[in-house]
């Protein structure tokens, strides 16, 4: 989706024929069918293949606020299948369990955190009312609709605004999108073409109404099939750029038929609604105190229908209805009369609802009404023939019955009962709730520590019921000590009872030698490039731990203390010490006398060049390392100070225009401010600064020099400032013509002291901010940490600080560093291997441990640097778990905010949970941190340890932003003749951070940072602008008041006049329209802080994004500009892969025209070309000279002479290289032409990159997205940080805290991708501490408004999700029996049982924690993976192993279980076999789903059709057999679940109390104590369904507690019960049909049409995968198949009589110490097992299908790769 033909305009993706317009059909279309096929084709089915799964609130929006499509909201209520409303056999019409299910919906979204507003449309409200079916139907759904609205508006306010509007061309709703700005509309898409006639037209309406919201370029995301899984919020997401003449596109005659369509089915709806007016959603007018305005109106409209005792029963009911508890409005449709009822759906009810419908549209009533509480009341008197109504109903119903405004006449109830007999009920048995069941047995003693406090009976005789034949061998335990993809690898090294892996031959030696070197190589390279020690020594720090001996270099971990003891008088110096002083003192002047020679021989060199040549020879000397320190580094400094005010003075022409004057004073201020801060400044040094200071305008920051200064003479004049006698200013046009405070603003602001509090500390090298000392302290005291603070704010030591902490303390200790990623993993190896060294015996100093390979042994070395899905398995591990997990002293989690990410987000969870150690997180992007830290303070208090959190906000260096104008003044496209005649096209705009608050942003994001001169801008905007500023406010706020004059500011200054002026700021955004009596005030303030350029173009203009020759022919100026402008390098995000590529090869394309048309004119060229070729020419006579030289003596001179000739400049010339004026290359300084050349020839024949990339590389450009070789981007990272590559587009691979620091970042084109997150990820590349003091944020292509959005965004606050998965209970089960119940296990699993909350953001409490735990225990004790006491069985290794895949991996299991894996590899024929078995993994594995329209019949032909494909695009039906299998497997489930859900009602009755209260208004129907009395209540008690787990509300519409799905049973328990569906092992997205109202959506058939086929091509064009995708998507698939094969091997070998013989006698591969990955990074293609002895044939040929199966997918996997 993202940018990808998606955000370039129209011709792209709107039509195949763009000229089609008005006449696109000529006879119009023949009905709304037509029409909504035509849509489909044209527009729709192409925004659906486009469309992107996301997590709405984790991955895209965020804050941001978004609509919620009021009417597709209630249609998902409405249609809810157990919902008994407007159902046809019956006449219920429970709207109280409508408001349940809407109350329900919404605080899936509240407690997520979403930002919404609910909006109905009136034009697209007949799909919720049904439009065209049954008047009962209609009537009854408008009226729910209506009653719904009014439930919104009166009782969920709190929840969210609610708005109406007629349709989206309403203005109303046009102003509101100006004002609000939502991100996207949260809505339904009306389905695909149906046959039924009654949802064509309103799809058809629905169909136009996405379009039209689409086209103003506001996303849709589908609420139908959207998933509520933990914290996240899963759904489709479609996009579409800004359509200007949108209603041109899809041409009149299908407006006009969308039109004819809208006046139809209001023609339709109004024959349905009994002669009352259609009154749209709104505000009720009219209060009403009581009903008996209702009722008398009701008794004139239909009390003289046919049967008007039904009109005084109906509202009866409603007038009892509050008098009833809820538990006895649970009696379901009972019926009364046949014929009865039939009328009352035909004619009578919907005739009433109608007629309530126009009422409640008036008037602001809350009527409660229950369709079948009317029938049991109607039922009740009807039956009662002996007693008057009064009697049968009650005396509390009879006082209701006398104050209602309806005479009491008997005879109309005689009439219906004479009419429509009633037989008296017949007493049926009643449906049982759910009840408590024993559990099977289970005994452990940790577990049953913690179960002791639920106390759950268990049946000690109950038995295991089996399923079906158990292959592999029955009831074997398994040994959880082999390789997960290799079952001939063991975990544990020799040493510790493991086998040591050994070469097999002397080629795989070789060949795991030939790896080591080059992955040293590379390391070595990348270690340099990461410290700056390119080309030098890397500067180690070695270490020995402490209770041997000081360690060199650097002190220890903890504070340096004095070894002189206060008050004790000094020992005098030995004679030895007095000589020993005396040496080192002469040395000493020596070399200062040294120094003071070379500087005067410098200054003499000097004084014969001009002013510019002084100045460039000056800077070359400034980098030599004699200049790096004393009184020499000061002089030099000074003497650049002295040319700076000499090349001032010599600017005769303009030297008072104002900027030069900024220029000069800014360059001098810098230097005067380095002076300022050297330690051996001179008294002379400080009398030159006093006196500059003084002309300049700065007097007030001059201060005296102090006592122990010392002096020396300068060995250079600096010129004269002041004249001799008067000391005035002999320039007096170097003065600054304002104040200093507000010059300083202005210019000076990123050149101000950025230290917060900082001090010397002995325990670090530099001196740490106030924060940092407080991380220090901590770290000392062995407490955990979460650092939240920005990049570049310093961070970094604290990783390397604990490092050297754990080095130093102990020989044996292990620190774990767990990065987010693999490239992140190598760059921190690669910074410990430069910066520490320690002789660890048996070991080495670090290790790496990732999926695909191992770096030196992981359980000897440390310092393990992995990913935490690797840490996690080890720390699962038993073996580990009793050797290696004691050894752990600290775990660093850096990027820890990914701990909320939809993947992999629960395995950081589980590492935090189980960690048997203090823990370190780091991260610059945490929202909330607070919430997220007070979860993780009670998971460190429960394994014991202290926790601290230490927040900083502030960035280092701040980030400036602009927006490039790409349609803007200049209008025509910049030509590029070369870098050197460029001249920038100032399309580069300024964008002030308080200029986008004009987008209607509510609140300031609290890391929207102001720059000194943003927060002067802001203040002369403010004070210039009436109404914003109080008298008092103006003159506090004034700088020269605010400040104090007297020194010169720093950060910490300007932080404290920022924050003032954000309360001015939120005070303005805070006032109104109506308040300000005009437009906002702060609206003036935003326009005066605009710039003019992006003023004038206009927001029409602005939104609209370029096409796609514009976006490429542009790029090129914008890089020009950044270089004139001395902004390179640059980071370029784009988050599509194709685009990145695109866009380099345009790039290089672009350049070598350019290069080209200048060869071709250019005179200087010819010349040197002409040049060139006579020495090439020459080229034999001097090859001649050279072995004549050789022959003779040398003679004195000849040496350099052929010296020189060699090194011409025609020696090194290279005609096919590009230009300099034509390359973005830095200079080859720390990458020499011969490395770009020999890496470039390397990758070339191995690598398959595209030559393309190479010819970027060789003009400074690279690209970096995870699709490209690995090699390539390693190369990319290491030269872009030696500066030679200037320019690199990436997609966010290089954000996640890669080390790619840049002086720019640019965001190359919109994304569903570019979120909140992934924005402050990558701007905060920009901005290299060190290098730059501001980063550069630049916004290339995408629509003002969503830049504005983007900078406005806040940070979403971190998610969990609920970790304890049955599998992992396997887990913990297996690492208490493998490790013999070891101390460290025992610790982390009874703090994981006691821990009061198990994620940060859940309501699942202890108890029900532990009974969740307990029976995930009894279900995989029915699954018979673990036996009685815990012990692992059977097929533990397919489910353990695959525990990333729940619930694929217990699928799984219970298919290989029950022999339907042996059914299917029992096929005679071998292809078909490994078809049906792929099927059947494609089914479990690797799952990506198809939005609807998409699977169309229509859309597929039609796919198939233009891509000539052989790919079925949907996945086959799976096997019946299996699917009967994990349908039963499926029930099973549900009964167990419902059980542990009714045992905890049970245990917990007391504490849940009565669930008789809506989840988010609070409304209690708790009624009367004893009811209505009488027969009436007799009758309801005697007929209410009892539930225990069932909310009260669902059993409103006659539903019990039997539970068809375990998504049924978490979406209609009562309240009090947290029942997680994601956390159970449910087997329904495997077996739902996704035809139904809950169904899944179909599957992509990727996998198995790329087995078929093996074109890659064909998956992007017919399945619809990106190109980037696919390597990782069939990556992983083949991992999972891997995992199974792995797990069959070792039952099979289990299995077998002669196993430990033959176990002993194996050769094992290649899996520990120093080695690298297989060349494609998977293991598909293992070494061949052999069929071990004893093993049957149906085990056989299973094995023999998966392995041959898997071997051709690894082959054609294998051709991509290559």
């Amino acid at each position: 989706m993202d940018l990808d033909l998606d955000g370039f305009g129209v011709s792209f993706d709107i039509v195949d024929d763009p000229s089609v317009g008005e006449d696109i059909v000529a006879d119009g279309f023949e009905d709304a069918q037509s029409a909504l096929r035509y849509i489909d084709d044209h527009w729709y089915r192409e925004r659906n293949r486009r469309g992107r799964q996301m997590d709405l609130i984790g991955d895209y929006a965020g804050t941001e606020p978004f609509v919620l499509d009021g009417e597709a909201l209630l249609q998902e209520v409405l249609d809810d299948p157990l919902l008994a409303i407007a159902h046809p056999s019956d006449v219920s019409y429970q709207i109280l369990h409508a408001k349940y299910l809407l109350e329900r919906l919404l605080e899936n979204f509240v407690t997520r955190s979403a930002n919404f507003d609910i909006v109905f449309f009136q034009a697209t409200r007949h799909l919720t009312q049904k439009t065209g079916d049954t008047t009962w139907v209609v009537c009854s759904r408008r009226l729910a609709r209506r009653q719904l609205f009014n439930h919104l508006t009166t009782h969920l306010r709190s929840v969210s605004m609610v708005f109406c509007f007629s349709g989206p061309e309403d203005p109303k709703w046009v102003r509101y999108l100006s004002d609000r700005r939502p991100m996207f509309v949260m809505t339904n898409d009306g389905g695909p073409i149906s046959d039924d006639e009654i949802r064509v037209g309103p799809a058809l309406c629905q169909r136009a109404f996405i379009f039209d919201v689409m086209a103003r370029s506001i996303p849709i995301a589908l609420l139908h099939g959207a998933s509520f899984r933990d914290s996240k919020i899963v759904t489709f997401i479609f996009e579409q750029g800004l359509l200007l003449e949108s209603r041109v596109v899809l041409g009149r005659q299908f407006w006009a038929c969308v039109e004819k369509s809208h006046s139809h089915l209001e023609m339709l709806e109004q024959q349905t609604n009994y002669g009352n007016p259609v009154s749209p959603l709104g505000p009720r007018r009219k209060d009403c105190s009581s009903r008996e305005g209702l009722w008398t109106h009701f008794q004139r409209a239909v009390g003289e229908v046919k049967y008007p005792g039904l009109s005084r029963c109906f509202m009866l009911h409603c007038e009892a209805l509050p008098l009833i508890p809820l538990r006895n409005r649970t009696v379901g449709s009972q019926g009364c009369n046949p014929h009865l009822d039939a009328h009352l759906r035909g004619d009578f009810l919907p005739q009433v609802f109608s007629l309530i419908d126009s009422y409640l549209s008036e008037w602001n009533l809350d009527l409660d009404l229950d369709g079948n509480i009317f029938i049991a009341l109607l039922r009740t008197i009807l039956s009662n023939t002996t007693s008057s109504l009064p009697q049968g109903v009650g005396d509390l119903l009879s006082r209701i019955t006398i104050s209602l405004p309806l005479p009491d006449d008997p005879s109309h109830m005689k009439t219906l009962r004479s009419k429509f007999p009633v037989k008296a009920s017949r007493s049926k048995p009643r449906p049982l709730a759910a009840t408590p069941t024993n559990l099977l047995p289970f005994r452990h003693d940790v577990f049953d520590e913690g179960f002791s406090l639920i106390n759950l009976p268990s049946d000690d005789s109950g038995e295991i019921i089996e399923y079906g034949a158990l292959e592999f061998g029955r009831d074997t335990a398994f040994n959880d000590k082999y390789h997960w993809h290799n079952a001939r690898q063991h975990i544990l090294p020799k040493h510790l009872g493991g086998e040591q892996a050994k070469p097999s031959n002397e080629w795989q030696r070789m060949k795991m030698l030939r790896g080591q070197q080059r992955f040293m190589a590379r390391l070595t390279i990348n270690a340099a490039t990461l410290t700056g020690a390119l080309g030098a020594r890397f500067s180690r720090l070695t270490i020995v731990t402490e209770r041997t001996n000081v360690a060199q270099g650097k002190h220890s971990g903890n504070p340096v203390k004095g070894n002189k003891k206060q008050g004790k008088k000094e020992k005098p110096m030995s004679s030895k010490e007095k000589l020993l002083a005396e040496i080192a003192a002469k040395k000493l002047k020596r070399d200062e006398d040294g120094q003071q020679e070379w500087w005067e021989s410098r200054l003499e060199d000097l004084s014969g060049f001009d002013l510019d040549k002084k100045l460039r020879t000056l800077a070359a000397l400034e980098r030599n390392p004699r200049t790096s320190g004393g009184w020499l580094q000061d002089e030099v400094l000074l003497y650049r100070l002295h040319l700076t005010i000499s090349k001032w003075i010599s600017q005769t022409n303009d030297q008072e225009t104002s900027a030069v004057r900024d220029h000069y004073t800014v360059a001098i201020m810098r230097i005067v401010k380095e002076l300022s801060e050297s330690k051996h400044l001179t008294l002379t040094i400080h009398r030159v600064i006093s006196t500059v200071l003084t002309v300049l305008g700065f007097e007030g920051f001059v201060t005296p020099p102090t006592d122990s200064q010392l002096d020396r003479p300068l060995c250079f004049g600096f010129v004269k400032l002041v004249r001799s006698k008067s000391g005035r200013p002999l320039y007096e046009f170097m003065h600054i013509t304002e104040d200093p405070i507000t010059w300083q603003l202005r210019l000076f602001g990123e050149f101000m002291d950025r230290s917060m509090g900082s001090k010397a500390d002995p325990r670090v090298s530099f001196a740490p901010d106030a924060w940092q000392r407080e991380v220090l302290d901590c770290l000392d005291r062995n407490e955990s940490i979460l650092a939240v603070a920005p990049t570049s704010a310093g961070k970094t030591f604290i990783s390397f600080y604990a490092m050297e902490q754990v080095l130093r303390t102990s020989d044996d200790g292990v620190l774990v560093y767990i990065a987010p990623t693999k490239a992140l993993v190598t760059q921190v190896a690669a910074e410990i291997y430069a910066r520490f060294s320690k002789d660890v015996k048996n070991g080495s100093l670090w290790a790496i441990h990732t999926r695909d390979y191992r770096i030196n042994d992981p359980q000897r070395c440390q310092i393990l640097v992995t990913v935490p899905e690797m840490l996690s398995i080890m720390m699962l591990s038993p073996p580990l778990a009793r050797t290696w997990l004691p050894r752990m002293k600290r775990i660093i989690l850096d990027e820890i905010h990914t701990i909320g990410q939809e993947s992999g987000g629960a395995t950081w969870e589980q590492i935090l949970l189980l960690a048997p150690c203090p823990i370190i997180g780091l991260s610059a992007t945490v929202g909330d941190p607070e919430k997220f830290n007070s979860w993780l303070a009670s998971v460190q208090k429960s394994h014991g340890f202290k926790h601290t959190f230490i927040h900083h906000p502030h960035r280092y260096s701040h980030l400036r932003k602009f927006y490039y104008l790409i349609r803007g003044p200049p209008e025509a496209i910049v030509t590029f003749e070369g870098l050197s005649k460029h001249i920038s096209s100032e399309r580069m705009r300024f964008l002030h951070p308080i200029s986008v608050l004009s987008f209607g942003s509510r609140t300031l994001p609290p890391d929207l940072a102001l720059e000194a001169r943003d927060t002067l801008m802001l203040y002369q905007a403010l004070e210039e602008m009436p109404n914003t500023l109080t008298a008092e406010e103006r003159e506090r706020l004034r700088p020269l008041n605010f400040f104090s004059s007297s020194r010169p500011l720093r950060q910490e200054d300007v932080l404290g006049y920022e924050s003032e002026l954000k309360r001015v700021v939120g005070t303005l955004m805070d006032t109104t329209e109506a308040e300000a009596d005009g437009d906002p005030p702060l609206l003036d303030v935003t326009k005066r802080l605009t710039d003019p350029h992006i003023a004038r173009v206009g927001n029409a203009q602005l939104n609209m994004l370029p096409d796609r020759k514009e976006f490429l022919q542009n790029l090129v100026g914008l890089l020009c500009d950044l270089h004139v402008q001395g902004d390179l390098p640059a980071l370029l995000f784009s988050f599509d892969r194709t685009t990145c590529e695109e866009a380099v090869y345009s790039l290089v394309a672009e350049l070598e025209e350019a290069e080209d048309q200048w060869r071709t004119t250019s005179p200087e060229w010819t010349e040197k070309m002409r040049a060139y070729e006579s020495w090439k020419a020459g080229a034999k006579q001097r090859e001649k000279q050279r072995e004549r030289a050789a022959r003779q003596r040398p003679i004195e001179g000849d040496g350099p002479q052929n010296l020189a000739s060699e090194t011409s400049w025609e020696a090194s010339f290279d005609p096919s290289e590009p230009s300099k004026d034509f390359s973005f290359a830095g200079n080859y300084v720390n990458v020499s032409k011969e490395d770009v050349d020999n890496e470039i020839a390397r990758l070339a024949k191995w690598s398959g990159v595209d030559p393309r990339a190479f010819a970027a590389l060789k003009r400074g450009i690279g690209i970096h997205h995870a699709g490209m070789n690995k090699t390539y981007r390693a190369l990319v990272e290491s030269w872009f940080r030696q500066g030679y590559l200037r320019v690199v587009v990436a997609t966010g691979t290089l954000a996640l805290g890669i080390n790619a620091p840049t002086k720019t970042s640019v965001f190359m084109g919109d994304s569903p991708f570019l979120t909140a997150l992934m924005y402050r990820q990558c701007a905060g590349r920009a901005g290299r501490r060190g290098y730059d003091l501001l980063g550069k944020v630049v916004f290339y292509g995408i629509s003002f408004d969503r830049v504005q959005r983007i900078i406005l965004s806040r940070l979403p606050s971190l998610a969990g999700q609920f970790p304890l998965t049955s599998t992992l209970v396997l887990r913990l089960l297996n690492l208490m029996h493998g490790a013999d119940s070891a101390p460290a296990t025992v610790k982390a699993v009874r703090s994981l049982l006691q821990m009061p909350q198990v994620i940060w953001d859940s309501r699942e409490g202890e108890h029900q924690l532990l009974h969740h735990l307990r029976f995930s225990i009894e279900y995989l004790r029915r699954a018979r993976l673990v036996d009685g006491k815990g012990r692992p069985m059977n097929l533990f290794g397919i489910a353990a192993h695959l525990y990333y895949t729940e619930p694929s991996n217990l699928a799984l299991v219970t298919l290989l279980r029950a022999g339907v894996i042996h059914k299917i590899c029992s096929d005679k024929s071998m292809i078909q076999a490994k078809q049906n078995l792929l099927i059947l993994f494609c089914h479990l594995f690797g799952r990506r789903e198809l939005p609807p329209i998409y699977t169309s019949k229509e859309n597929l032909e039609a796919i198939l059709r233009l891509t000539k494909s052989a790919s079925k695009v949907i996945l086959p039906p799976l096997n019946r057999k299996a699917r009967n299998v994990l349908v039963e497997h499926e029930k099973q489930i549900r009964e167990i679940f419902t059980s542990c859900a009714a045992t905890f009602a049970d245990h917990n009755s007391a504490h849940l109390g009565e669930d008789d209260e809506l989840p988010l208004s609070k409304l209690k129907y708790a009624g009367s104590r004893d009811g209505v009395g009488g027969a009436f209540q007799r009758y309801l008690e005697q007929n209410s369904t009892p539930v225990v787990v069932r909310s009260l509300f669902v059993a409103n519409s006659g539903h019990g507690d039997v539970i068809h799905s375990i998504s049924e049973l978490a979406a209609t328990s009562r309240s009090g019960i947290h029942f997680n569906e994601h956390a159970t092992p449910s087997m329904e997205r495997f077996i739902t049909s996704r035809e139904g109202h809950k169904g899944g959506f179909a599957l992509n058939a990727y996998i198995y049409d790329f087995y078929m086929h093996g074109q890659v091509s064909t998956l992007a064009a017919a399945n619809g995968i990106r190109r980037g995708d696919i390597w990782y998507l069939l990556d992983d698939f083949i991992l999972s198949l891997t995992t199974v094969r792995s797990a069959i091997e070792q039952l099979l070998t289990k299995a077998s009589k002669e196993a430990e013989d033959d176990l002993e006698d194996e050769i094992l591969g290649i899996d520990s110490g120093f080695g690298e990955p297989d060349e494609d990074g998977t293991q598909g293609n293992a070494p061949t097992f052999s069929r071990p002895r004893g093993v049957t044939d149906r085990d056989w040929r299973v094995y023999e299908v998966l392995d041959e199966m898997l071997r051709e997918l690894h082959e054609k996997f294998k051709t991509i790769w290559a």
